[in-house]
């Protein structure tokens, strides 16, 4: 395969994943750096893609540690693995957060099952359970709703890397702000 169509099929491969439950690209491992500057990581949902813009989206309950950990550093590396293809995904980049009164938290909300909202009832991420709330009625999913996000990660570089029995690939790509790829090449693995 060529820079360029590496680059298209890394980026067919996240936008088949926000679509797809069973893809390995589906749950990506999320890193973002705490106060007491420690590399956190966690997996994640990925929800949609933009590829010309170069964006994922993910979504997250505003009050966990990693929305406070990006609000003071939006800088942060989001890595997936492939089993089947042996395909390693790293991307670098930024990440602007959407709190429940935008707008869009507000129509990525109104997208969601029930299912889904309910996992944003309850306490906070990490908080000892105690009793479960109930979660029916519209009030539940307001109460919900009050602690839903939207994570948009802009990507400004893809590291990508296959495994393979013999020879292994590995290339680096960077794009600008607006998406577009302004280099690539390949480089040792």
């Amino acid at each position: 395969m060529t820079l360029a169509e590496v680059d298209v099929s890394a980026w067919a491969e996240l936008e088949g994943a926000a679509a797809d439950p069973q893809s390995a690209f589906r749950y990506l491992n999320l890193c973002s750096v705490d106060a007491y500057g420690r590399p956190q990581a966690r997996m994640v949902v990925l929800r949609r893609v933009d590829v010309a813009r170069r964006v994922l989206e993910i979504h997250t309950d505003v009050r966990s540690p990693k929305w406070q950990e990006i609000s003071a550093d939006p800088r942060v590396t989001i890595l997936g693995f492939g089993p089947q293809s042996k395909l390693q995904l790293r991307l670098q980049g930024s990440a602007e957060l959407n709190g429940p009164a935008s707008e869009c938290a507000a129509e990525a909300w109104s997208l969601l099952p029930r299912s889904t909202r309910s996992t944003y009832m309850g306490g906070p991420p990490g908080d000892d359970i105690g009793e479960r709330p109930a979660s029916e009625g519209t009030a539940a999913d307001a109460d919900g709703q009050a602690f839903f996000g939207v994570l948009i990660f802009r990507a400004e570089t893809l590291d990508w890397f296959q495994l393979r029995h013999a020879d292994n690939r590995r290339a680096v790509f960077a794009y600008n702000h607006l998406g577009a790829l302004t280099s690539s090449r390949w480089v040792n693995p």
